[in-house]
């Protein structure tokens, strides 16, 4: 009897095992949702930081490219330096364009320092500290708050972290502008971006200011741009592009000889000097004082172009650079770009004058090579 009733037992578990699993599937099914609701609940009240951070906007390769696009829309200098103030300030807390004429830099507007004109007139120190090494390298410059001019941080303020930041913004190969930029209270400093869209300035500024030479018009939009002999008791270090800063002169000049920044040569600046003086130093300097100056202008436009034509390639392939720099492969990375962009620059001056001195390939070893052949891979005929 006893073993009857074990083997009666031993069966039941199979027989009953569907019947659990309908049960408890059933029981599941109706609890499912409120359970999904409450996990979701649960979570998001373990992660409350979290969660916020993720309701919060970000910057992210979407929002750098709608950036550029704003940067872009702009058609005069000033609207696209105002879209570059604006679109910076997202990235960092605090930000300001500085002047560069003459040696001397002077504020022009800002953001994140109260009002847009906090900073305007405002002459930065070009002597030390980072605003100097940007200005004389022109390299983007990062530093502490201590070896910036004590004139701005006493006016300004220091930022929390003491980190700054300053661009230089360049036309023509001449820093016209310097960009300085900080965390403000916080640690809101991104590097890369803001220099991504320093240089993607530079280049429309260089485009819109090619777009103007290319369409002559005989009114006075035009007059600006178009180069003109300097009169005699003025010299014009470089004549050919239209100043975005024409009406806004720098109303701080250093007092002494000894505390005046030693001046450069500035895009669209027209400094008073003595005409013998400026003479002998603008003939010594200019590569093509030996030539027409229809020749000239060909030589000048045609270098332009290739320094143009490679920003491009470095403002679209940012990371291609930096891997290709670091892994000795640049040409191998970018060589559709790069002989795309050859390809451009000698149908359009291949069959000038500007074809022997080679511009293009001379910038790609400048510029996107940083004089460094070697990075450019096996591959790159030079």
């Amino acid at each position: 009897m006893a073993e009857q009733n074990a083997e009666r037992n031993h069966g039941q578990p199979d027989e009953i095992r569907p019947m659990i699993e309908r049960a408890v599937a059933e029981a599941l099914q109706q609890q499912i949702p409120q359970l999904q609701a409450q996990i979701v609940q649960r979570v998001l009240e373990a992660l409350p930081m979290q969660a916020s951070e993720a309701a919060a906007p970000r910057g992210t390769s979407s929002d750098l490219v709608q950036a550029v696009s704003n940067i872009h829309a702009g058609s005069t200098q000033k609207e696209i330096l105002r879209a570059l103030l604006q679109a910076g300030s997202a990235h960092c807390s605090r930000i300001a364009l500085f002047v560069v004429k003459a040696g001397i830099a002077s504020g022009w507007q800002s953001r994140g320092f109260g009002d847009d004109e906090s900073t305007t007139n405002f002459t930065l120190d070009l002597n030390s500290g980072p605003a100097a090494h940007a200005y004389q390298n022109r390299v983007a410059t990062p530093g502490n708050a201590a070896e910036m001019d004590a004139r701005f941080v006493e006016q300004f303020g220091c930022p929390a972290n003491e980190q700054v930041l300053i661009l230089p913004l360049t036309l023509k190969d001449k820093v016209a502008a310097l960009i300085y930029a900080d965390g403000g209270d916080g640690n809101k400093l991104d590097s890369a971006a803001l220099e991504l869209l320093v240089i993607a300035t530079s280049a429309w500024l260089e485009v819109t200011s090619l777009r103007k030479q290319a369409a002559v018009k005989p009114d006075r939009e035009a007059a600006p741009i178009v180069e003109r002999p300097a009169p005699l008791s003025s010299v014009q270090t470089v004549s050919s592009f239209s100043d975005p800063f024409a009406s806004h002169a720098p109303k701080h000049v250093p007092a002494s000889p000894a505390a005046e920044p030693q001046p450069a040569e500035v895009v669209g600046v027209e400094a008073p000097v003595h005409a013998a003086a400026a003479a002998a130093p603008a003939t010594a300097t200019d590569p093509w004082a030996g030539v027409s100056a229809e020749d000239a202008d060909v030589h000048r436009k045609a270098q332009r172009f290739a320094r143009l034509l490679v920003d491009e390639i470095k403002l679209y392939n940012q990371a291609k650079v930096a891997e290709g720099r670091r892994n000795k492969d640049l040409y191998d990375r970018l060589k559709e770009d790069i002989d795309k962009s050859r390809g451009t620059f000698q149908k359009r001056y291949g069959s000038t004058v500007a074809a022997s001195a080679d511009y293009f390939q001379h910038e790609l070893l400048r510029s996107l090579a940083e004089d460094d052949v070697a990075v450019m891979g096996t591959n790159f005929r030079h």
